[in-house]
């Protein structure tokens, strides 16, 4: 019970490295604020949570809308009066080279992978002060930290989380607000799904470790940053990669 009496957001829960946090949040008593694009299979997610005996709520959510963040944070303060934890997962990967990609692939890139984690911390810092601290874990990957080729919007936004996650861990430290990212590798996830298809020779051949990473590895590294385990860490970037950035 980890996470026991903690209100936790956690956006993209409708599958993938999301639903195993909000599930793995749940078993370790948090009460969870999933949301998610995708209303049907975020549902059927909290069901499932519910019916193993863990609290949580679906709230149907475009992160790239501040307005939508708005009902969120209001919601979630309305039903649970606080909020503790914001894990901000949801984002899009785009496979196009620079000289492919068109100026909305990057700004759809950037309003949902970026403008999101600024309006959730916005929305969520003042809620975290009024209770004397919070943890944020901000998703960003290993493309921050290398050079993914054919990938140029995606690694540039993931870069910017990383460094998002620096500035805001400084500033807010004091208050007692802790934020991190997590950085995942070759994963395996739906949304991975068609270039594991593809590519998972290749994959396999940059990781240190025998096999891809799961959704439930990278749920563990979450869970950890934001309960108070993790109580002097901020401002750090865990990658969850099997060893790919130690190369």
């Amino acid at each position: 019970m980890r996470l026991k009496d903690k209100v936790a957001i956690i956006t993209g829960a409708g599958s993938g490295m999301g639903e195993a946090a909000a599930q793995m949040f749940a078993r370790e008593g948090a009460k969870v604020v999933a949301t998610d694009i995708n209303e049907e299979t975020l549902k059927a997610v909290v069901a499932k949570i519910v019916d193993q005996g863990g609290e949580a709520i679906a709230l149907k959510h475009n992160v790239a809308s501040k307005a939508d963040w708005e009902k969120v944070m209001a919601a979630t303060v309305e039903k649970y009066g606080k909020l503790d934890i914001l894990v901000n997962n949801a984002g899009i990967a785009l496979a196009k080279d620079f000289l492919e990609q068109s100026e909305e692939d990057w700004s759809r890139t950037y309003a949902i992978n970026v403008n999101s984690i600024m309006y959730g911390m916005q929305l969520a810092i003042p809620f975290m002060e009024k209770n004397n601290g919070g943890s944020i874990v901000n998703i960003s990957s290993i493309a921050a930290l290398t050079g993914m080729a054919g990938a140029g919007a995606y690694t540039a936004s993931k870069g910017a989380v990383r460094s998002i996650t620096k500035a805001a861990a400084v500033d807010y430290g004091k208050k007692n607000i802790r934020v991190n990212s997590v950085h995942p590798g070759y994963i395996e996830t739906p949304m991975s799904a068609p270039s594991m298809a593809t590519y998972k020779e290749y994959f396999l051949s940059q990781i240190a470790l025998p096999n891809l990473g799961k959704a439930e590895e990278v749920a563990a590294a979450i869970l950890f940053l934001a309960s108070d385990e993790a109580s002097h860490i901020t401002g750090i970037e865990l990658p969850v990669d099997g060893g790919v950035t130690a190369r």
